[in-house]
């Protein structure tokens, strides 16, 4: 198909995601319909200018060349810890030639440990702080929500969908059921910075910059993951108004250092453990699958049905026909499992299955927290600050899941118009 035809294809897919959203939503009569097209008109504007503007793409890939270094230090740590496995070049032994000494453990995730000790060091020097306040300034006003709301919507750019709720915590229990499954939905549409690493470097080969094109996904994700909650969940009665609440006190940096070491250890082997489990639960689940006939001349696995069940959604992307069933795999798998079993089956598909444009529009779409496993997280994350209102999160996870889907999808859908204007 032409690119113009693609273009057309996410076009239509962007309506049809708000037609879905409309669908579902909990009151029809009360979505602001202005507000809704206004959000859209925003995401769309602020993945233009990031994509297109030459000062600021370079201010993005000079945050991608910060996380870089900070990536380069860590593997200092990482080899002199664990010698070769850790990245070390001093390897005790011959290798085969092409032979691939790269460990997902060793090397990849031991960054989360470091981004989370600076994401503590920012916070205790105010200067993380700073960054939220301002963001929450031109996110109250472009969609007209609440202080509180907007302080926990510009976090969610920067922080996990358990972290960012903490900046607004005293003001949780004064939610609407609208703003509380905003909270859930930006949680679900997004990721974390700690976490963009890992993407960035599962991805380093398959798209360019990808630390930069996967902070741009969290920056344009909070735009639809407010439009979408909200045709949903429309907003009745007043917002929540509220500043931001800092909930780290440290005696100096030193303590918040440690702090933030602590609990980048906590994220280092829960995410490993979810990795190990989730792949292994698809191996036993394929090797049920195999006692199968085969299926157009191809094995039965999770990934082909998964394949086959979203292709149509990923074809909304403006992905190819041709291509469709791949990507609808990965965003089975994303859902399923989680990103970073989708980030892995990315960069480890055949060359030439998947275009570079398609790859690109992938990672976008890719790019968030929405998955079974996150439903999880916040019921026990965000129960847990707000208890008297528990039953109520458990009612709006899956729903949260959805629609961080469909606002993830968005920016994919967005990304793939945008490109296809080049």
């Amino acid at each position: 198909m032409s690119q113009t035809g693609l273009i057309f294809q996410a076009v239509g897919g962007l309506f049809l995601f708000f037609g879905l959203a409309w669908l579902l939503s909990e009151n029809r009569r009360q979505i602001n319909y202005r507000q809704a097209f206004q959000g859209l008109a925003i995401q769309v504007g602020l993945a233009y200018v990031l994509t297109k503007f030459a000062i600021l793409r370079t201010a993005i890939l000079w945050v991608g060349d910060g996380v870089l270094a900070i990536k380069n230090a860590t593997a200092e740590g990482t080899g002199f810890v664990f010698g070769y496995l850790g990245g070390s070049p001093d390897v005790p032994f011959v290798t085969k030639e092409g032979a691939n000494l790269f460990i997902f453990a060793f090397q990849a995730m031991p960054i989360v440990i470091v981004m989370s000790a600076l994401s503590m060091l920012l916070f205790h020097w105010r200067i993380l702080p700073l960054i939220v306040k301002k963001c929450s300034w031109l996110f109250q006003k472009g969609f007209g929500v609440g202080g509180a709301l907007g302080v926990c919507s510009a976090a969610k750019v920067f922080l996990g969908q358990t972290e960012a709720p903490l900046l607004v915590r005293p003001y949780l229990g004064h939610f609407s059921r609208s703003e509380l499954f905003t909270v859930m939905t930006a949680g679900m549409a997004t990721t974390s910075i700690g976490i963009m690493v890992i993407y960035a470097v599962i991805l380093a080969g398959t798209i360019p910059d990808p630390i930069a094109h996967i902070l741009t996904a969290s920056i344009i994700s909070v735009p639809a993951a407010l439009t979408i909650s909200r045709i949903l969940i429309p907003q009745v009665g007043e917002e929540t108004s509220g500043h931001l609440v800092v909930p780290y006190q440290f005696s100096g940096s030193m303590e918040a250092i440690t702090q933030g070491t602590s609990d980048g250890v906590k994220f280092y082997f829960n995410i490993i453990a979810m990795v190990i489990v989730f792949l292994a639960l698809v191996a036993l689940v394929n090797a049920i699958l195999g006692i199968f006939p085969l299926l157009n001349g191809h094995p039965i696995n999770l990934q082909l049905l998964l394949g086959y069940a979203l292709a149509p959604l990923a074809w909304l992307l403006g992905i190819p026909a041709t291509e469709a069933i791949p990507a609808g795999a990965l965003l089975g798998k994303k859902a399923v499992l989680n990103e970073v079993v989708a980030f892995i089956g990315l960069a480890s598909l055949p060359k030439g299955l998947l275009s570079a444009k398609t790859a690109l529009i992938m990672t976008y779409a890719l790019a968030g927290f929405a998955n079974l496993s996150s439903v999880g997280i916040q019921i026990g994350g965000i129960g847990t600050m707000v208890p008297e209102r528990k039953q109520e999160i458990i009612s709006l996870g899956i729903k949260a899941l959805i629609a961080g889907t469909i606002a993830s999808c968005m920016s994919g859908a967005i990304i793939g118009i945008l490109y296809g204007l080049q």
